[in-house]
């Protein structure tokens, strides 16, 4: 088992910066890729960006040069920093793991993924 927490959402204006992040407990070692991903109302969840254990990412096209994905192996912890942030990056944002065999890549497909935490609220105003 996985369980995974986020922090650092928020309100923000747009053209402003956020940083999330996700800590994970429980089997970490099992953990061959990370992810982040967002659902705004009434939409299917969407793949933002990803990191394999091997430090490989994924960006969705929609925050490539925005949006940066890192993650502090010591800490369990995987953070978004997003920046240049618009209207439209509302949404719950939800960090995932995957504790299946490691693909090569960082998957930005949500089935992918076997543990998931609550989400949080990530707010730009305009």
């Amino acid at each position: 088992q996985v369980h995974l927490q986020e922090s650092g959402g928020g309100s923000e204006q747009s053209g402003g910066s956020l940083r999330l992040s996700c800590v994970a407990s429980g089997n970490t070692i099992a953990v061959t890729c990370m992810g982040w991903f967002r659902r705004t109302p009434g939409e299917k969840r969407d793949g933002v960006a990803a990191i394999d254990s091997d430090n490989r990412t994924t960006y969705a096209d929609s925050v490539k040069g925005r949006f940066t994905i890192t993650q502090d192996h010591g800490k369990n912890t995987v953070y978004l920093q997003m920046d240049s942030l618009k209207p439209e990056d509302t949404a719950m944002y939800y960090c995932a793991a995957r504790t299946y065999v490691g693909l090569g890549h960082a998957p930005l497909d949500d089935y992918e993924y076997n543990y998931w935490g609550q989400g949080i609220q990530v707010t730009i105003s305009s």
